[in-house]
This record gives structure tokens, C-alpha cells and sequence, in this order.
């Protein structure tokens, strides 16, 4: 009978296996931002040809259209329709972002943000400053904002083609610099840029985003409410003469955003539990809606929305907005044109030196900010980088020009600039690479190969995979990975890979784990059972440690507690751990373990899934080597 349950079980994970790859693939080139990207420039590609074969470009987008609910209608063309409509969602992407990296991500943190926030600075003002200068007070003149923005995806995704491959905080640094970058542009539009406005309708957007935030206070999880008051706040903003868009941003700010909850998952699995035990459509729709809980809004939409945002939304912008009719009459007036090389200074001479000259005063004022792999050559390239301002440039010269000419001007130089940008931060990274080339990033290779005399671990030490990890016993969420390794022990028993422990101390609760774990080691010998049930034990005390809990648990094991504690006290395993320790201080700025495979780091989300295709094992578990993670990811 036995035999029997383990097929089937085998099975059911053979066929979850087989689909969570397909659907990570599928995942993967839908949030590619080098794809995106790619569809960016597809559509502006098409744009430059269908604007230069007839006429039927401006007539096709100056179409005009009436969306009418009873009294209340919205008349505009579509391409407005795009620019005013569909970009908010857009924006919104935008607002998810910055919400989420100021509660959860680099923002959040002074001495992480203090870099990205003085060259993001340096990156709004110095392109305003050079436009306005080489402008000279000309028509026009206040199209600055057009200047200092930074397309994100698009840089995201140049980046991964370009940029270093020593460097993995440049991404989480154009990241942060991209959002207070996005910050100040939409402040600029809001404040600069508003049509005359209308105070009762702005009191009215002012009141549905109020709404938003008591429903976000009150823990309202269900998207809904959200959606209807969206559609409620979009058409006040529109109608109190400041741009749509900014609706988009102002509800994203308030989506709930929090770190996942532990008994929120707990109640996840207690009703797959259920589900298991007795099918049923009740069962069902309470395990989606609890499954929808436990993620919160932002982190929800932000996993929903991106495919939408990168190969429906910014693709139709760019096909409505780079249309521009080129010809030796159009160039040769663009080129004698003060706004088209204002665009050009400001988005590629006014980004480098904005850059380069906020992050090297914060890192000059501000030495403790100076981080692995972000120094003024790298810094360089994602000032010349920024220089892609594409999206919020077109949308800025949209609003502020009126005249035709002046805006194909403009944007032509947008264009331009766009492709100047990505060339020369080609250039910068490849230059900076040979001549300042980045040593190998801290922590990526095993500080300590894996060595059977000294370390405790399990399975065959000749096995072909060796999983080393580096773990503090106190961590709140260190029974998720005993639950995955748990599950990866039938690798283990085939000897297909052996697993390693070795210790993190964070504090003293940490410490008395493991000084309690090599006890119990020592009485009970490194390979025994007691030893392993034990450690598992302590993973599930969730954080709780304390020397009851301990002692407790020994006790539960048939451990002798009292020899237990008496080689606690006299400090047995003392210096083993805090040698481990040290090899990894530093790596991480909280608890969460250090995961080595064949002595690379593992950088993947920890699961039973990922840790399997990690091993390779293609008969076990049906996952094979090398997989994509980007679906385990979320």
C-alpha cells in the first residue's frame, strides 16, 4: 500500500513539476525587461514607418470618440485616449513601485537610499538646468520636465544586455534612483503642467482617494472596491484639468504593502489541508480567497499587471506618440532647431553629469554609502543610461507644446537621445570594465569548500551535489526551509546530494541554538537521527527560542538535557561556530540563511521545487537541471 501512495505521489509531483515549468518559462519573457524593451522598440519602429507611408497615422490617431455612461461622457481622440487613459495604468505600475521600495525595499533603509537618492537628485536638476540654458528663454523653454525623467523598463532592460555581469546591486541601484527619479518627474507634472483647474472636481478625486485609503486602513483585500473607486478618481482628475496619469500614481501609493504574514500562510495550508482531505467548490473558493489574503494588494497587482504594462500599454504609447515624418526638409529644420538639441543636451550631457556629480558628493560627504560594485565608472553608465527618457519625455512633450513642429522636435530629439544613450553607456561599461574591472562579488563563491572532517552534515559526502547552508536557528521563518530540505531528503538518501550545516549567530538566542545543537551532536553523534530530529525541532520553534523551549525539546527527543546543558555551559562547539560565522558576516543584513550549492551561491527563492532542479535529478521528482525559477519567484 505504501508503494502505491509513493507513486501516486510521485506522479501528482511530476505533473506540478512539468506545469510550474511551463508556466515559469511562459513567466519569464512575459516580465522580461529585456523583451520589453525589445516590444518598445518593435512599436516605435512601426510608428516611424506608418507615419512616413501616407496619412493615415494623425488621421487614425486624432480619431475623435465618446465614452458615455448616461450624463456623464468623456470626449477624446484615441490617441489621447492612450496618452490620458492607458498610461494610467502605466503610472500605476509606477506607484506600486515606489510604495513598495519605500516599505519593503532599498528606500527604506537611510543608508541605501542616500546614493540613489543624491544622483536621482543630480539627475532632475542638471537636465532641467542645461535645457533652460541652451533654450535661452526661447518658445518652448518650459518643456524642461521633458528632461528628467528616465524610462525604467527601458533602462532595465539595456542594462541586462550591457551592463556588467560583476555588479548585481547596479540593477537594485538603477531601481532605487529610477523611482525617486519617477518621484520628482510626476511631481513636475502635477505641479507644472496642470490645464486650468477645477477645485470641486480635484476635492472629489481628493475624497475617492481618501475612501481608498480607509479601505486600505480597514484591510479590505478585495480588489473590487479598488477597481470602482479607480475609475471614480480617474475621471474626477481628468476633468479637474490636471493630467489623468497621475490618478494612476496617487491610488498605487495607498494599495496595502507589507511583508508576508506567517499565519496567513499557516491558514493556506490548514485549508489545502481540508481541500485535500475532502474536494469541494466551498473549499475551493475559500482556499482563493484565502490565498489572495495572505498577498497583499501591491504585491498582487504587481505580479498581475507587468505583462499588460510592457507589451500592451507602453508598446501602444510609443506606436501613438514616436510617429514622426522624417524627411531632409523635417531634419533639416529639427537640426536648426534650439528645442531638439535642448533635448539632446539635457537627456544625455545633463543625465551623465547630474549623475555622476550627486552620487560622487554623497559618496564624498558620505563615505559610509560607498558600496560593492557602485563606483563612478559604473556610476557613469547608468548616468548615461538614464538618458533613455522615451516614455515620460513623449508624454511631457505632449502636454507642454502645443505647437506640432516644436513637438515633433521634441521628440525626434527624444528618439535621438534614446539611441545616444544606449551607445554611450555601452561604451562607458565596456571602457570601465577593462580598465577598472570589478572584483568577484562578496559571498558569491563559498567562503570554505566543504570538508567531511570538520562539518556536520548529511547524506554522501562523494555525492555529486553539495549543499552547504549557513543558518541562524532563531530566524522566524527558518521552518520553511527545514519543511523544503525535508523534502528534498529522498535526493539525499540516493546519494545524489549531501547537505551541510553550518551556523549564522545573529544574536545570543542564535547562539544558544547552536551551541545546543553541536551538544546534542557530540552526545548523540553527527549522523544520528536524534540528532537531525533535533535540528529540525528547533526550525519550527519559529523564532522562539529560549533555553525552556530547548531543553524542552530535547526532552521530547529522548536527549539527555542535563548533559545537554552542562556541554552548553563549558562552551563545547564554540569555536566551530563562530568561525562559520565570520565567513558570512556581513553577506546579509538580517537572519535569513546563506544557501551554497557546489560552492555558488543560491540566490533562488528556497523551495522544494528550485533546491530539486538545482540538484539535477531528473528521475526523482521529474525537475530537471537548469529550469527557469521566475514562477517560485512570486
Amino acid at each position: 500500500m505504501s508503494t502505491t501512495v509513493e507513486q501516486t505521489q510521485r506522479e501528482a509531483r511530476e505533473r506540478l513539476d512539468t506545469w510550474i515549468q511551463y508556466r515559469a518559462r511562459t513567466r519569464r519573457w512575459k516580465t522580461s525587461e529585456t523583451y520589453a524593451a525589445l516590444a518598445l522598440i518593435a512599436a516605435t519602429v512601426v510608428a516611424l514607418v506608418w507615419a512616413n507611408t501616407g496619412h493615415s497615422y494623425e488621421h487614425f490617431w486624432h480619431t475623435p470618440t465618446t465614452l458615455a455612461i448616461g450624463p456623464i461622457s468623456v470626449n477624446l481622440t484615441i490617441h489621447q485616449w492612450v496618452d490620458e487613459g492607458l498610461m494610467a495604468v502605466f503610472f500605476f505600475m509606477v506607484g506600486l513601485d515606489v510604495r513598495r521600495d519605500l516599505t519593503l525595499g532599498e528606500l527604506r533603509v537611510p543608508s541605501r537610499a542616500i546614493l540613489p537618492a543624491g544622483a536621482a537628485i543630480g539627475g532632475l536638476v542638471m537636465p532641467a538646468l542645461i535645457f533652460l540654458a541652451i533654450m535661452g528663454g526661447a518658445e518652448g523653454s518650459h518643456a524642461w520636465g521633458a528632461v528628467i525623467s528616465t524610462d525604467t523598463a527601458f533602462a532595465l532592460g539595456m542594462l541586462a544586455l550591457i551592463g556588467p555581469k560583476r555588479a548585481p546591486r547596479l540593477r537594485l541601484f538603477l531601481l532605487a534612483f529610477a523611482v525617486i527619479d519617477d518621484i520628482g518627474a510626476l511631481a513636475v507634472i502635477a505641479v507644472f503642467y496642470p490645464e486650468q483647474l477645477s477645485l470641486p472636481w480635484l476635492a472629489l478625486a481628493a475624497a475617492g482617494l481618501l475612501v481608498v485609503w480607509l479601505l486600505a486602513r480597514r484591510g479590505v483585500w478585495r480588489s473590487l472596491p479598488y477597481v470602482l473607486l479607480a475609475v471614480v478618481i480617474w475621471y474626477a482628475v481628468f476633468r479637474s484639468g490636471v493630467h489623468a496619469t497621475l490618478a494612476g500614481v496617487l491610488i498605487a501609493l495607498l494599495m496595502p504593502v507589507r511583508s508576508l504574514q506567517s499565519r496567513d500562510i499557516d491558514s493556506v495550508g490548514e485549508l489545502a489541508a481540508l481541500y485535500r482531505q475532502s474536494p469541494n467548490a466551498g473549499l475551493t473558493a475559500l482556499l482563493r480567497d484565502a490565498l489572495n489574503y495572505a498577498i497583499p494588494m501591491n504585491q498582487r497587482l504587481s505580479w498581475v499587471l507587468p505583462p499588460y504594462s510592457n507589451y500592451i500599454v507602453v508598446p501602444l504609447f510609443a506606436l501613438a506618440n514616436a510617429g514622426i515624418v522624417i524627411s531632409g526638409e523635417t531634419l533639416g529644420a529639427a537640426f536648426g532647431s534650439r528645442i531638439l538639441w535642448a533635448v539632446l543636451g539635457g537627456l544625455i550631457l545633463g543625465k551623465l553629469l547630474g549623475v555622476l556629480l550627486g552620487a560622487g558628493l554623497v559618496m564624498w560627504l558620505v563615505p559610509g554609502s560607498r558600496m560593492p560594485g557602485l563606483d563612478l565608472p559604473r556610476m557613469a553608465g547608468i548616468g548615461a543610461l538614464s538618458g533613455m527618457g522615451f516614455t515620460i519625455s513623449l508624454l511631457v512633450a505632449n502636454i507642454a507644446l502645443d505647437d506640432p513642429t516644436q513637438g515633433d522636435q521634441a521628440r525626434l530629439g527624444v528618439l535621438l537621445a534614446t539611441i545616444i544613450a544606449f551607445l554611450l553607456a555601452w561604451a562607458i561599461f565596456t571602457i570601465g570594465e577593462k580598465l577598472w574591472p570589478l572584483p568577484d562579488s562578496k559571498g558569491d563563491k563559498i567562503p570554505r569548500p566543504f570538508d567531511p572532517e570538520e562539518d556536520l552534515y548529511f547524506g554522501d559526502p562523494d555525492a555529486p551535489t553539495q549543499i552547504v547552508q549557513y543558518v541562524d536557528q532563531s530566524y522566524e521563518h527558518r521552518w520553511r526551509l527545514v519543511e523544503a530540505l525535508n523534502e528534498i531528503h529522498p535526493h539525499l538518501n540516493a546519494g545524489l546530494a549531501s547537505l551541510t550545516y553550518r551556523y549564522k549567530v545573529t544574536g545570543p538566542e542564535s547562539y544558544i541554538a547552536a551551541l545546543a545543537l553541536e551538544a546534542v551532536a557530540e552526545m548523540e553523534g553527527p549522523w544520528d537521527e536524534k540528532t537531525w530530529r533535533f535540528h529540525d525541532a528547533m526550525g519550527e520553534l519559529r523564532g522562539d527560542v529560549s533555553s525552556q523551549n530547548i531543553t524542552q525539546i530535547a526532552r521530547d527527543n529522548g536527549i539527555d538535557a542535563h548533559r545537554m546543558w552542562e556541554l552548553i555551559d563549558s562552551g563545547h562547539g564554540e569555536e566551530r561556530i563562530l568561525r562559520d560565522s565570520l565567513e558570512v558576516d556581513g553577506f546579509v543584513e538580517d537572519a535569513a540563511p546563506i544557501i551554497y550549492i557546489n560552492g555558488q551561491r543560491f540566490t533562488r527563492v528556497l523551495n522544494r521545487w528550485t533546491l530539486s532542479q538545482a540538484i539535477g535529478d531528473h528521475d526523482l521528482y521529474g525537475a530537471p537541471d537548469g529550469g527557469d525559477n521566475s514562477l517560485a519567484h512570486s
